[in-house]
């Protein structure tokens, strides 16, 4: 059996608010998002309220979707005895592999009330069709 001391006991206490600041922080830079496909196409979907179109770069390269940014918001209240003034910023990245089947060059992006949707066609399935081969006479 451990004995609890005063001090043992002090420091987890001391220690929680940087525990609950740490998570808020990776609450707030990191990005809900999801992937689906159907019979025709894959799509992720991510959400980013507040980020600015051109604070987004989005790369397709070996079979790799990679989605990264920044995050910036400012927050600024005035009252006739008080001020408060508030700036958070963190940036975020994100990856995804992509199937054999996701056609890369044909990726379109859409950013529409903070989410931001990726898009990639699935390339047709190359099936055994059957060619005529010339016979060359000689």
């Amino acid at each position: 059996m451990v004995e609890k001391t005063p001090l043992g006991n002090f420091w987890p206490t001391l220690y929680e608010p940087f525990r609950q600041f740490g998570g808020k922080l990776a609450d707030w830079v990191n990005t809900a998002s999801e992937a689906s496909s159907d019979d025709s196409s894959y799509s992720i979907r991510m959400e980013l309220p507040g980020v600015a179109e051109e604070d987004i770069h989005l790369t397709v390269e070996n079979g790799l979707v990679r989605i990264r940014g920044e995050k910036k918001s400012e927050r600024e209240e005035k009252g006739d005895t008080w001020y408060f003034s508030e700036r958070q910023f963190g940036s975020f990245e994100r990856s995804f592999r992509l199937p054999a089947d996701a056609d890369e060059g044909a990726v379109s992006a859409a950013l529409k009330d903070g989410v931001l949707t990726v898009s990639l066609p699935r390339k047709a399935p190359k099936g055994a069709e059957a060619r005529r081969v010339t016979i060359e006479k000689k």
